[in-house]
């Protein structure tokens, strides 16, 4: 059986921590505390590392924390998947950051932080959650409080907008830019199940805000590193 922790992996009967892992993913225990697959060893022993494949998705199913199975194309998952996306995609944004030197790197790291939060809330469906599995994984409001002070603190740095822009402005800002697209698409997956009472809506809303954050600090890096923002200009027919 497989249940989805705080965004880590752990089995059922594993310590549940306030662990973050990068990934979101599960661990599977046979019924008598055995790895699945291959027979190994019981799961009583301590600080057992956990495998990387378990086989209990080959059939195109997956596990939420409340420990329902779904399709792996349920909206759920696809939520969670794209969530895990654009963290990947921060992190690619933030190997170009730092090599820059911009100090907005930290925010970025704590950006990830939240989204593995943010993934294990859509995890937890509330048509299946008990209040032990809301308890945990309950979605703080403050952290888009935070977005918007970054946004107003970066924005009063940069000149006004007068035209629209097109994703440039150097390599860090175009990573940014891109990060800021996968995090629309994030958006638009949590939406329906904010609106079918499945996840907090406090998720939305920190999606919403994050895609503004990125796009002000993807203008704010272009700005320090002198790059050209590119501005659109519409054909002539």
């Amino acid at each position: 059986m497989a249940v989805w922790v705080f965004g880590g992996r752990f089995g059922l009967r594993g310590h549940l921590g306030a662990c973050r892992l990068l990934g979101l993913r599960f661990q599977s225990r046979g019924a008598q505390g055995e790895d699945d697959g291959d027979g190994g060893q019981s799961s009583s022993k301590a600080h057992r590392l956990p495998k990387i494949y378990t086989r209990t998705g080959d059939k195109g199913f997956s596990s939420t924390f409340t420990g329902e199975r779904r399709p792996k194309d349920d909206r759920v998952f696809e939520a969670v998947g794209t969530t895990d996306e654009l963290s990947s995609a921060i992190g690619f944004a933030m190997e170009l950051i730092t090599e820059k030197g911009h100090t907005f790197a930290e925010e970025l790291q704590k950006i990830q932080c939240t989204l593995q939060d943010v993934g294990s809330a859509l995890a937890t469906p509330r048509s299946s959650a008990r209040e032990a599995h809301l308890k945990h994984t309950a979605f703080e409001e403050g952290t888009i409080a935070e977005l918007e002070q970054w946004i107003d603190k970066y924005s009063s740095q940069l000149p006004p907008l007068t035209a629209f822009i097109l994703p440039s402005g150097g390599k860090s800002s175009s990573a940014l830019h891109f990060c800021r697209a996968v995090c629309r698409r994030a958006e638009r997956r949590v939406v329906p199940l904010v609106q079918a009472g499945e996840t907090d809506a406090n998720v939305a809303k920190f999606l919403n805000r994050l895609s503004d954050y990125l796009f002000t600090v993807a203008r704010y890096a272009a700005m320090k590193e002198g790059s050209q923002e590119k501005i659109y200009k519409k054909r002539d027919v």
